[in-house]
């Protein structure tokens, strides 16, 4: 037996952070070696962090990673080391993996297929590189290292790399890889977090050690790292298609390690077995880069106790839960939210608490990310990442810990309600934020009389209801913007992607705030999730049965007068329903016609003209609210049908609003009704 100590890391990084960013690859590094592990796979463009952005394209930032590498180099002596970091090469700029061993760097890898689509834009900053080739590169120190589509022989162990989307392509790299007797594959990974992701990234990582009879680790990044995406960690390796060790998914650690020991022989003679494998026997390679290294002997009997470690820690609890995809929304939000606090050096959040479920559901997830820090690291370690606040309790519990950070603010004006005031107290309390309760009235009389004065009448309802309706969203924009500013906090806004679908929100009042962290999230779930909380709550934690007072009321906005009886449904269309629409259109690109035709057999008990009317109705208001969507707070990406026009969903702010469409839409209606 040919035996290897392999660990995959992931770390939580922030893009440009050189001292942040150095000390956790060095902590990576440490710890691998603590443990016995040789070959450590660090994350895409972990120096750098993957999230710069235009910062790509300064000088600066290549001069810094290669400072940064420099240094990190003497951490590597009697291992095997992969940096990802960006390398500028006759003028063009890659995302490599740099392949340290010993102390001494050996090469660097191109990544050949590069991430364009949703929120990835690398084809903005990065060329790929082409299959096949190799090529000298100058360092800045003026040495030559090999660079290209590379794989390498370390002391008679072929290694070679799939970075990130390399895997995810159905001519992955991994196949040529395997003609060259690679025995380990090595995939440097951004992957950002959406909902039932993982689940494709194990197909990948199985299937590649199994087809390319290999064995294969995959380290991710972890955390919030640059405003919108969430990374959920998740280390695997594999081997021969078998599931060694699998990592722990969203944690609030800088690191965290996942090793296994992998058996070449075992590997290469599973290979030897195939009858349909041939291996390349063009001679001389000169996509391979030899280098020596002496491997550590590895005894069975820590490669047994270490294999049994794993199998006892496997991923269970939450990860096999029949609620799973409210589980990840609680710690994809969680560790988001905390760790934009902890970046943004923000001293406390914010929220507007209306009683509602959109702002419960935020100050909920502020609460959820203060418990779930203190239950991973301790009060000690979350009282040292949140160094900066300046009033952290003396003794840090949940309870305290979310006091100190979250203040909420129930703001009434005269067509507020004692239902939505007792169920903002109620949630407030349950939760431990600091709670306010504001009367606005004076402030939204003044500007009605303001108002009515340049136009001499009064406004009414049967004439003026939007601005009515406006003015009471607005005037509580001033007072919690200064509650936040008072507090050097940050203030979230509390709108979902239902509403930005739709625009059914207010600009400078509901929307008002500097993270909109639910923005991504449809309302139809999140009133399911919400109910879950009430009844359930995660995994190893609780529930929250104050819910109860938010969960029994019918959506509303509540301006307008009480007696109108406002929902938001009765605006709008059914939640659900809004919801099934905006996939179809707009994740799915159907025009409206082909959204009837697709609704009509999948929501029978609504009539057809009552449904053309909402899907006319959802086209229109989705087409003259872009300008809304292009002025939301930086949101959180959860899934594939992301509205956020910077980074996923892109659409004209002018446009003929679907003129033709829906006329064609109409007349088809008016046929069949």
């Amino acid at each position: 037996m040919k035996l290897i100590h392999v660990a995959a890391s992931v770390l939580n990084q922030t893009p440009l952070d050189w001292q942040h960013n150095s000390a956790t690859v060095r902590q990576a590094i440490q710890v691998a070696r603590d443990r016995g592990a040789v070959v450590v796979c660090l994350p895409e463009l972990c120096l750098t962090g993957y999230g710069c952005e235009d910062a790509f394209h300064a000088a600066n930032t290549h001069q810094r990673a290669w400072a940064a590498l420099q240094e990190l180099l003497p951490e590597t002596r009697g291992m095997v080391v992969s940096f990802g970091l960006p390398a500028l090469h006759q003028n063009g700029l890659f995302n490599c993996a740099a392949l340290a061993v010993d102390g001494r760097l050996v090469g660097l890898v191109g990544k050949r297929f590069l991430a364009g689509d949703g929120i990835h834009y690398e084809p903005r900053w990065f060329k790929p590189w082409p299959a096949g080739v190799r090529d000298e590169f100058v360092t800045p120190s003026g040495e030559t290292l090999p660079i290209g589509d590379l794989h390498f022989d370390v002391g008679g162990i072929r290694v070679g790399f799939e970075i990130c989307e390399d895997a995810w392509v159905a001519n992955r790299p991994g196949a040529t890889l395997a003609l060259h007797g690679v025995d380990l594959i090595l995939n440097p990974s951004a992957s950002h977090f959406a909902f039932g992701k993982l689940e494709v990234r194990k197909r990948f990582v199985l299937e590649g050690s199994r087809a390319f009879g290999v064995s294969y680790v995959y380290a991710n990044l972890l955390g919030n790292e640059s405003g919108r995406a969430i990374y959920d960690g998740g280390a695997l390796v594999a081997s021969a298609g078998k599931l060694l060790a699998a990592g722990a998914r969203f944690s609030f650690r800088d690191c965290l390690l996942t090793t296994a020991i992998i058996d070449v022989d075992a590997t290469r003679m599973s290979q030897a077995r195939t009858a349909s494998f041939k291996p390349g026997l063009a001679g001389s390679n000169p996509l391979c880069v030899h280098t020596k290294f002496k491997w550590p002997e590895v005894s069975p009997e820590n490669a047994r106790a270490l294999r049994e470690q794993n199998e006892s820690t496997a991923c269970g609890g939450w990860e096999t839960s029949e609620h799973l995809k409210e589980e990840e929304f609680t710690r994809a939000e969680a560790l988001a939210l905390f760790d934009y606090l902890r970046k943004s050096r923000s001293q406390g959040f914010v929220v507007s608490l209306s009683g509602g479920a959109d702002s419960a559901a935020v100050s909920c997830l502020v609460s959820l990310a203060c418990e779930l820090a203190l239950k991973e690291l301790g009060p000690d370690e979350v009282r040292g990442k949140l160094g900066h606040l300046r009033n952290l309790p003396a003794e840090l519990t949940p309870h305290s810990l979310t006091n100190a950070l979250l203040t909420t603010a129930y703001q009434a004006t005269e067509n507020s309600g004692p239902v939505t005031r007792a169920a903002a107290r109620a949630v407030a309390e349950a939760v431990g934020a600091t709670h306010f309760e504001l009367d606005v009235s004076k402030l939204h009389r003044g500007y009605l009389e303001t108002v009515e004065s340049v136009f001499g009448r009064k406004f009414d309802w049967k004439s003026d209801d939007l601005a009515l309706q406006n003015i009471q969203a607005r005037v509580r924009s001033p007072g919690i913007w200064m509650l936040a500013n008072v507090r050097d906090a940050l203030l979230l806004s509390t709108s979902n992607r239902s509403e930005a679908a739709v625009g059914y929100a207010t600009m400078d009042g509901d929307t008002s705030g500097g993270l909109s962290p639910i923005a991504g999230i449809d309302k139809a779930f999140l009133r399911q999730w919400l109910r879950w909380m009430e009844t359930t709550g995660p995994d190893s934690l609780h529930p929250i049965p104050a819910l109860a007072a938010v969960n029994a009321q019918a959506p509303t906005a509540e301006l307008r007068p009480p007696g109108a009886k406002q929902t938001d449904e009765d605006d709008l269309m059914p939640y659900a329903l809004l919801d099934a629409i905006e996939r179809a259109a707009i994740r799915d690109k159907r025009s409206p016609l082909e959204v009837f035709h697709l609704l009509r057999g999948e929501c029978s008990q609504f009539n057809v003209q009552q449904l053309g009317v909402w899907i006319e109705r959802f086209f229109r208001l989705w087409s003259r609210n872009q300008w809304k969507r292009e002025r939301y707070a930086p949101s959180f990406h959860l899934d594939d049908e992301n509205l956020d026009p910077k980074t996923w969903c892109r659409f004209p702010i002018l446009s003929g609003g679907f003129a033709a469409e829906l006329a064609e839409l109409r007349e088809y209606v008016s046929k069949v009704a």
